[in-house]
């Protein structure tokens, strides 16, 4: 059970619409613990189970408050080309072992533009061999946009997959410099 749980504050969620679609962000008092990618519907409400399971109590719907209105604030800027990075507290619950350290690692040391292939992050966490294992960690990132779980590429130059799918990890790698912007 989360620490809200147990001081009576229950998670909070807004969704923001935006040029990659409706995304959900949930915070706790401890910072952002979840993003969602296609938050409309079922979707919204299958994420919103997840996390009330996950973190023993339900979210509830709360746009005005500070954290999640300023993670909105923040995710607007940057995919609106004006901001380079995020500087709003991660709530690293949802995550443990391996996967934190990976998407600590890749949320630190790869900056914005920048790509990096599955088996150098692996190695970089002192993993060597580990590239599929990056990529288990990657599919299960909480927090991707904010944890830039889009940089992280093949070493044979493709780009791999993406939660939130391969049209919207391109957009992001384009938003960055890293692809070209598509043409439609």
């Amino acid at each position: 059970m989360s620490s809200d749980a147990r001081d009576g504050q229950p998670p909070v969620w807004a969704v923001v619409d935006t040029g990659i679609g409706p995304l959900l962000l949930a915070a706790t008092g401890a910072g952002l613990v979840n993003v969602v990618f296609h938050a409309t519907g079922p979707v919204r409400e299958r994420a919103l189970e997840r996390l009330a399971s996950r973190l023993g109590t339900a979210p509830v719907e709360d746009p005005g408050s500070p954290l999640p209105t300023e993670a909105i604030r923040q995710v607007e800027a940057y995919l609106a080309g004006e901001r380079h990075g995020f500087e709003v507290p991660l709530d690293w619950s949802l995550i443990s072992g391996f996967n934190r350290a990976v998407l600590r690692e890749l949320a630190t040391g790869v900056p914005y533009g920048e790509v990096v292939g599955y088996g150098d992050l692996a190695r970089r966490v002192g993993r060597p061999g580990g590239a599929q294992a990056v990529g288990m960690a990657m599919g299960a990132n909480p927090l991707p946009v904010v944890v830039p779980c889009h940089r992280v590429v093949e070493s044979d130059g493709g780009i791999g997959g993406f939660g939130g799918g391969l049209e919207t990890k391109r957009r992001l790698l384009a938003l960055e410099g890293v692809l070209p912007e598509p043409l439609f």
